[in-house]
């Protein structure tokens, strides 16, 4: 049993049964893999392999209507989805040093158009997460001070700092994308309860 909340400060009690499902698989970083990748790399690719997992858990299994629906105005776990694989290409870009094309560009103008197909979203994801691993393997062994300049004004980071930021990045519109998807079948949930009633 854990602390109570007078001994911990916690508004409630836990058991660590509650916490059961966290432990019967460690997260990415927590498995000793991809040892061969230096750290801040390994660390990268495995906040893309936490994400997949993560997507996969929580959206697989969503319709094409409930990935596309925009509870209390947010925006839609697709958006989030083809938002997380684009703006790896387009981040990965930068820590390549390189601008961005025109074909990017494009790609950013149409992350949140509304009738996204399930399977098109998915395999994007797939093959946004394939290209960034090997993408960040080739980067990972280079010279993390590297300067490196993003956007139009190419304002001033460093080749670790977009690495890290991928990271980073990532994982806030994974987040996003749970707690829309926690929303959608919450309200799916409500609306079988009232036609039942």
């Amino acid at each position: 049993m854990l602390p109570t909340s007078a001994e911990s400060g916690w508004t409630t009690q836990f058991s660590l049964d509650d916490f059961s499902h966290l432990m019967t698989s460690p997260e990415p970083w927590l498995r000793g893999t991809l040892t061969e990748v230096p750290a801040v790399g390994r660390a990268v690719l495995h906040a893309l392999e936490l994400a997949n997992e993560d997507l996969r858990k929580w959206c697989l299994d969503l319709s094409e209507r409930e990935l596309n629906a925009r509870p209390a105005g947010l925006p839609s776990i697709a958006f989030q989805i083809r938002h997380i694989a684009r703006s790896l290409d387009r981040l990965l870009t930068y820590a390549e040093g390189r601008d961005l094309s025109t074909e990017q560009l494009v790609m950013l103008r149409e992350e949140n158009a509304d009738g996204a197909g399930k399977p098109q979203v998915l395999a994007e994801l797939s093959t946004a997460l394939e290209s960034s691993a090997a993408r960040i393997r080739a980067l990972a062994n280079q010279n993390l001070e590297e300067p490196r300049g993003v956007g139009k004004r190419k304002m001033p980071t460093t080749l670790g700092g977009l690495l890290v930021h991928v990271a980073d990045h990532t994982q806030r519109h994974v987040g996003q994308a749970i707690t829309t998807a926690k929303m959608v079948m919450r309200l799916q949930a409500d609306s079988s309860a009232d036609e039942a009633v």
